[in-house]
């Protein structure tokens, strides 16, 4: 479960589920490199509008001992309107992040930076970026 707050005072709330790769590159002594594929859904609501989001992201995870940094860039299918003042051309928006966080047992909490836009398909592309937070339990 992620929770975040974006631009026009937007908050987002994503559900996902993860399958992590089984494979795993060693990068040094104490560096691993890892990743999974994550699939969400997520409202984003503001004073004006809410509007639905559904994605499909593989993640790159560099893990040392509990903490990990993690990048990615996704595909995500995202309604148009945001606001009076930012509506997407397109349905499909990428979504870039960056994240930073640790594992403690079966519990994951993580931060992360993420920014949606179309990647300059159509105009207009305002984007929009997002703090997020994560809890996350593996089953």
């Amino acid at each position: 479960m992620e929770i975040g707050r974006g631009e026009d005072r937007t908050t987002l709330l994503r559900v996902g589920v993860q399958d992590r790769w089984e494979k795993e590159w060693s990068l040094g002594k104490s560096w691993r490199l890892t990743g999974y594929w994550d699939f969400s859904a997520g409202i984003w609501d503001n004073a004006v509008e809410s509007t639905a989001d559904v994605g499909l992201t593989p993640v790159f995870r560099f893990e040392r001992g509990r903490f990990y940094i993690e990048a990615a860039i996704g595909l995500h299918l995202v309604q148009a309107r945001i606001s009076a003042g930012r509506t997407f051309s397109t349905a499909v928006q990428f979504g870039d992040q960056i994240g930073a966080g640790f594992r403690s047992g079966r519990y994951d909490f993580g931060a992360h930076l993420q920014h949606l836009s179309n990647a300059g398909i159509d105009r207009p592309n305002p984007g929009i970026n997002f703090l997020l937070v994560r809890l996350q339990y593996e089953l």
